[in-house]
């Protein structure tokens, strides 16, 4: 007799879980680091002309929602072909601090954070991911970078000590995040981005530019993080879900 325990898995989760886009849809408006052009989309062949319609799409693989490899900034580092299956899909872990960023947007993530959220929803397990939740993907694409007059950047961030803690203590398989950096920018010009070098160096990815978390339960959830298995890719725009347990 076939073993067909999965498919009855995935018949329950059509009906008890709630499943939740954390990813911002792709186009040139799309959320995007500032030193990146806008994606740009051209007609191939159309349905007035062809039997099929197709487009060419140009953009740099760290654009809107996406992931970064190991070697998008470690020289030998994994690339995105080497990221093993397993590793796409993680229990999803959301440390919500918008309240913080409310009040300062330039708010850094640090360890006394996370162990007041382990207070409350207990220790992160081995292969985590922790989303860092800011409610940063609430603004509009334009305001992502929040630009005081003189023109700086002011946006929340991992602390490097948070981050150390995270993978060092707890073993964590990823970070996420709804900014387009992993630092604050009143850091990362300073520590020559540091916090995103140091995960990225510990061998896990990073997923950036995250939506919806606020859909997501603190603890409970698993996300899945799918992207092209591009050969020796350093990131590339993905779609990341979560799975949600139904109140």
């Amino acid at each position: 007799m076939a073993n067909t325990s999965l498919w009855t898995q995935w018949s329950d989760w059509k009906s008890s879980c709630r499943w939740v886009d954390l990813t911002h849809t792709l186009s040139a408006e799309t959320p995007h680091w500032v030193g990146w052009p806008a994606m740009q989309v051209e007609e191939k062949v159309n349905l007035d002309n062809s039997i099929f319609c197709a487009h060419a799409y140009t953009t740099v693989g760290q654009y809107g929602t996406h992931v970064d490899a190991p070697c998008h900034m470690v020289k030998g580092g994994r690339s995105l072909d080497q990221i093993t299956l397993d590793e796409t899909v993680m229990p999803l872990c959301v440390i919500d601090a918008r309240s913080q960023v409310a009040e300062n947007a330039d708010f850094v993530l640090d360890v006394p954070d996370i162990l007041a959220w382990e207070e409350a929803h207990g220790r992160i397990p081995e292969g985590a991911f922790v989303a860092f939740m800011s409610g940063w993907s609430q603004r509009p694409a334009e305001d992502m970078d929040n630009l005081d007059a003189e023109g700086n950047r002011h946006f929340p961030g991992w602390k490097l000590e948070a981050v150390k803690f995270l993978v060092e203590e707890r073993k964590i398989g990823a970070i996420g995040h709804e900014t387009s950096d992993t630092e604050a920018p009143t850091t990362s010009g300073k520590t020559n981005y540091e916090v995103e070098y140091y995960i990225l160096a510990q061998d896990r990815i990073q997923m950036e530019l995250l939506t919806n978390l606020e859909q997501c339960p603190p603890v409970g959830a698993l996300v899945f993080c799918t992207f092209p298995k591009v050969k020796g890719g350093t990131g590339y725009p993905a779609r990341c879900f979560a799975l949600c347990p139904k109140e």
